[in-house]
């Protein structure tokens, strides 16, 4: 198990989101996988189920929050969501994505919520 310190925050959450043009589970996996230690996100675990017909759905738990992909084979494409309490992790994961040579983003989203 990753050893964590405790850091309080504010009570902020941004999410970045999109869709993808690839839907190659491994092709998901090892790319997003590499921004998230480029942009010095703490992994603390990473699930995935690959579903019985078609379809791909994953999760990096961090430290700082999460990053989810979900595939839609029908449509090939994938949605991003990654949410995080830490908004410059997040502005660097998003440029890095943006430069990124295997990723083809098709559509953006930015927000943020906070009490």
């Amino acid at each position: 198990m990753t050893k964590v310190a405790h850091k309080t925050v504010d009570a902020k959450i941004f999410k970045y989101s999109g869709w993808i043009e690839d839907i190659s589970p491994s092709n998901l996996k090892k790319d997003f996988h590499e921004i998230l230690v480029q942009s010095h996100f703490m992994i603390l675990s990473f699930s995935e189920h690959f579903f019985e017909k078609e379809g791909y759905s994953c999760v990096w738990l961090l430290a700082e929050s999460h990053l989810a992909l979900h595939t839609f084979p029908n449509k090939n494409k994938c949605y991003m969501e990654l949410s995080s309490c830490n908004n410059e992790k997040m502005k660097e994961f998003r440029k890095l994505l943006l430069i990124h040579n295997e990723i083809k983003l098709v559509q953006e989203e930015e927000s943020a919520s906070f009490i």
